[in-house]
């Protein structure tokens, strides 16, 4: 499963929060903490198309990340995948292209979720540990 990227649009909202939430209800229906207005808010504050790029497989758009450039670093905002496109190395094929930039990156993810084990497997480290999120760094060579 390859995917293609392809360009956001300020069209793509509501079909994109469709998806987040899709990709986050479970983790946070499980920590008692899913409000879809609250989805809405937070994308909508770092809805930047311009850092935006929907993962499409077979035509069909699976998901979709958001990286933001920084001084001298990369921050991952979101990478959000639909349930069925989880386990099949999607979100690895996203992290290799970022981590290829040779940039530090930076990420929260949200604590008690499956993404935490996804990201120290890929090589980030835990540099706060907060009451919702988790905050991760990764540097090459590190």
């Amino acid at each position: 499963m390859t995917p293609t990227l392809a360009p956001v649009v300020e069209a793509d909202f509501e079909a994109m929060l469709a998806l987040r939430i899709e990709a986050l209800r479970e983790s946070l229906e499980r920590l008692g903490r899913f409000n879809p207005d609250v989805a809405r808010a937070r994308l909508k504050s770092q809805f930047r198309p311009e850092w935006m790029h929907h993962l499409v497989v077979d035509g069909e758009r699976v998901g979709y990340f958001t990286v933001e450039p920084r001084d001298g670093e990369l921050r991952l905002h979101h990478l959000y995948l639909r349930p069925k496109a989880q386990g099949r190395g999607l979100g690895a094929w996203v992290i290799a292209g970022l981590q290829a930039r040779g940039l530090p990156i930076t990420l929260a993810a949200l604590r008690e979720s499956r993404a935490n084990a996804f990201y120290r497997r890929h090589g980030f480290r835990v540099v706060a540990d907060q009451e919702v999120d988790i905050e991760y760094r990764w540097e090459a060579g590190a």
